[in-house]
Parts: structure tokens; C-alpha cells; sequence
């Protein structure tokens, strides 16, 4: 089982020198978006636009942080596994639509598959591993960012880019751009606290190493 995370607390400078860095990589994500739509107008919000490759580059990014979790920093193998099995297969199903253009219909779902039936048959065999390690996981600053991009990415922005929402706040002056600004822009909002959430995980992961080379 993981050290105790907290025997290692975050220092309130250390705190806020972070905060400071989510609150700028924020905005700067969100500042990419409205250069996208004041200048992009052949691509914006769509499969070849700022959004939709960033969103790309945030999960590719966490995916490689929890690889580098798990293989390098030797932390909490199965819940790292799991999260990066999640975070893949997020990325997969981003390129949905080239892989439907390039390769054939639903190959996304197929490469999801192939990577979350042998992830849960894995940390099923682990399950008792898993829970001690999820234990130590859960009441920590990356657990709840982790969280909260989740329910931002896969509840709020699926219900928000609703067409039927944006049909009933627009009226007749309804155009899908709307929907897909707002679904889109929601969408990279909770990648970036996933991200973010995969950042905390390798500070904590290196402070669990601490403890445990700590006599």
C-alpha cells in the first residue's frame, strides 16, 4: 500500500506557485479557443481545429504522465493502469472520426475494447491491490481534480452541448456553431483538469517514494 500521502504535505508557497501555473495553463487553453473562433472560420470547432487537437495533446499528455507513473516512479501500479486505460481510450475515441475516414467504421471502438477488456480483467485479478491503493488515492488533491474533469468532460459537456438546449436558449437564430463551441470548449476545460490532476499524481507519487526510502 502506498505511503500515507499527507506525511508529506504541500507547503502553502509550493501551493500557490502551483495554482498559479493550472490558472495560466487555464487560460491560455481558453484563450486558444477564441483566437480559433475569431480566426479559424474553416475549421473552428471542428476535427481539424484548435480545440479538438488540443484536447488530443492534453490526453496524449496524460497518458504519458501515468505511464511514467507507473513504470518509472513504480506508484500504485494497478490504479495507474486503470487511469491510464481511461485516459487512452479517451484519446482513441477523439480520433474517431479520422480512424471512421482512414481505416473503416467503429475501428475507435474496437481499439477501446482492446485496451479496456484486458485492463479490467488485470485489475479484477489485483482487485484487493487496487482497493488498498484506491484507498490511498481517494482523499487526495488529484483524486478531486481527477473527479471534476471527469464530470465536467463526460456529464456537464454531454448535457450543455446538447442540440436541443441550444435550439431552446438560441431560438430561430440557432446555429450549430453554438452547440459545438460549447460542447468543445467544456470538453477541453475538463481535460485540463485531468491533466491536472495527472501532474498532482506524479508529485504525489514522488512524495510516496519519499516516505518510503524515509527510515
Amino acid at each position: 500500500m502506498p505511503p500515507n500521502p499527507t506525511t508529506y504535505p504541500i507547503g502553502f508557497a509550493a501551493t500557490c506557485a502551483r495554482a498559479t501555473l493550472y490558472i495560466l495553463l487555464v487560460a491560455a487553453l481558453l484563450q486558444g479557443a477564441y483566437l480559433e473562433a475569431l480566426y479559424l472560420d474553416e475549421t473552428r470547432f471542428t476535427e481539424r481545429g484548435y480545440t479538438e487537437l488540443t484536447q488530443s495533446a492534453l490526453l496524449a499528455s496524460v497518458s504519458l504522465l501515468l505511464i511514467y507513473t507507473r513504470q518509472v516512479l513504480k506508484a500504485a501500479p494497478t490504479l495507474t493502469l486503470l487511469l491510464f486505460a481511461f485516459a487512452f481510450s479517451s484519446l482513441i475515441r477523439e480520433q474517431d472520426a479520422w480512424l471512421d475516414i482512414y481505416v473503416a467504421k467503429h475501428t475507435w471502438k474496437v481499439l477501446v475494447a482492446l485496451v479496456i477488456v484486458p485492463t479490467l480483467y488485470w485489475v479484477i485479478q489485483k482487485r484487493h491491490q487496487f482497493l488498498e491503493e484506491f484507498a490511498a488515492y481517494s482523499n487526495t488533491f488529484s483524486f478531486g481534480l481527477f473527479a471534476s474533469g471527469f464530470l465536467v468532460t463526460y456529464v456537464f459537456s454531454r448535457l450543455y452541448g446538447r442540440s436541443e438546449m441550444w435550439m431552446a436558449i438560441l431560438g430561430e437564430h440557432y446555429q450549430r456553431t453554438f452547440k459545438d463551441a460549447a460542447e468543445e470548449i467544456t470538453e477541453l476545460l475538463g481535460y485540463s483538469l485531468i491533466l491536472i490532476a495527472a501532474i498532482e499524481l506524479v508529485l504525489l507519487a514522488r512524495r510516496w517514494q519519499q516516505a518510503r526510502s524515509t527510515p
